[in-house]
């Protein structure tokens, strides 16, 4: 069983006050990484890139990377992405670096979310650490693009 499975399994189990739906049935850490994308693309999330990484390391299937305009916009991504989780029923298991502005990590167990300011992103490439993961193909709208005239 899967730390994402785990943890909506638990959820249909609990009461919530909070009026917030509870899982139906466990979604893979592909379903909440298309959930998670479709909700920073409409924060208008930049370059996102969809890693396979099951095979690579224990602790994670997915690793969605997202890059954000601006300190706000990061912080914005994040909170949407949360929301539309939580709205499935699934609680962040941990989130790291959202204090900064210029990164943040959301735990979903079998889904890693980083979010980073462009720059940032770039200084730290984590695509090239995770060069040998397998890339996922989503969609990607041409506004979620950044241009040579951007200038990161």
């Amino acid at each position: 069983m899967t730390n994402t499975q785990s943890q909506a399994e638990s959820a249909d189990n609990m009461t919530n006050d909070d009026g917030v739906k509870t899982p139906q049935k466990a979604l893979d850490s592909l379903e909440l990484a298309h959930i998670a994308l479709q909700a920073a693309l409409d924060k208008k999330a930049l370059e996102p890139e969809l890693l396979e990484v099951e095979e690579l390391c224990s602790y994670a299937s997915h690793i969605l990377l997202l890059s954000g305009r601006s300190d706000r916009q990061v912080d914005a991504i994040g909170e949407g992405i949360k929301i539309a989780l939580r709205e499935e029923g699934y609680t962040a298991m941990g989130v790291e670096g959202k204090a900064s502005g210029q990164w943040a990590l959301l735990d979903y167990g079998d889904l890693i979310i980083h979010i980073f300011h462009h720059p940032i992103r770039e200084h730290y490439d984590l695509e090239s650490l995770w060069s040998e993961a397998l890339r996922v193909e989503i969609e990607v709208p041409e506004e979620a693009r950044i241009s040579a005239d951007d200038g990161y």
